[in-house]
């Protein structure tokens, strides 16, 4: 049992901030890809 706390208290905190992270870049890069499409029809449209 011991072993178990061990290892949740050596990898749950990495794959906490891991998860975190991949939830927050998440609508980041969905804004992102949005702004390309936006871009890429402004570009078009432009020719």
């Amino acid at each position: 049992m011991e072993e178990m706390v061990v290892l949740i208290g050596n990898f749950g905190f990495p794959v906490a901030v891991s998860l975190y992270l991949l939830v927050r870049l998440e609508g980041k890069l969905e804004t992102l890809t949005e702004s390309i499409h936006s871009l890429s029809e402004v570009l078009v449209t432009r020719r």
